[in-house]
C-alpha cells in the first residue's frame, strides 16, 4: 500500500460535477494497493494517519496529529502512485493491484480508517476524479510501509 499524504486547509473531489466527499482542514489521503498487500498493512496504515505529527504546535514545528487539531480526512483512491517510468514514456501498472482486488483493498482500508477516526470523507473508487484541494504548508509526504520493508521499491 502506498498513500501520498497531504495537510490540507480544505479538500474536495468531484465526480461529473457533483461533489462526493470534501473536507475542511485536515489530511487528504492518495492511496493505491499493490496485489500482496495484507490485512497488516491496511491496518497499520489505518492506525497511523491519524497519529501523524503533521500540524504545527505554538511554535509552529510539526508536533500536532490530527486527534489533537480535530479535521477530517478525505480518502482517495489513485491506482497511478504505483505507476513505473522507468523504462520508455509510458508508465507501467504493473505493480498496482488489479481493478476487483483494488476495490476489495480500497473498501477494507476505509472501513479500517473510519474505526480510527470519525471523520472521513471518500472519493468514488475507479471514477473519473477531480481533486480540488489547498495544500497547507505545502505538506505532502509518502507513506509506504512496503517499501520500508523491501517490497514494491519503486524502480529507477
Amino acid at each position: 500500500m502506498r498513500c501520498v499524504v497531504q495537510r490540507v486547509s480544505r479538500a474536495a473531489v468531484r465526480v461529473a460535477g457533483e461533489v462526493v466527499g470534501e473536507i475542511g482542514g485536515g489530511l487528504l489521503v492518495l492511496a493505491a494497493f499493490a496485489p500482496d498487500d495484507t490485512a497488516a498493512e491496511l491496518g497499520w496504515t489505518a492506525r497511523k494517519l491519524p497519529d501523524l505529527r503533521l500540524f504545527g504546535d505554538d511554535a509552529g514545528l510539526m508536533n500536532r496529529s490530527l486527534r489533537e487539531v480535530g479535521g477530517g480526512i478525505l480518502l482517495v483512491s489513485q491506482f497511478t502512485l504505483y505507476g513505473d517510468l522507468s523504462r520508455g514514456l509510458r508508465p507501467s501498472f504493473t505493480g498496482s493491484a488489479p481493478p476487483a482486488a483494488a476495490r476489495r483493498l480500497y473498501e477494507e482500508f476505509a472501513a479500517l480508517l473510519r474505526a480510527q477516526w470519525p471523520a472521513v470523507a471518500e472519493g468514488r473508487f475507479g471514477a473519473a476524479m477531480a481533486v480540488e484541494l489547498v495544500n497547507d504548508g505545502p505538506v505532502t509526504l509518502i507513506l509506504d510501509r512496503a517499501v520500508a520493508r523491501g517490497r514494491n521499491a519503486p524502480a529507477c
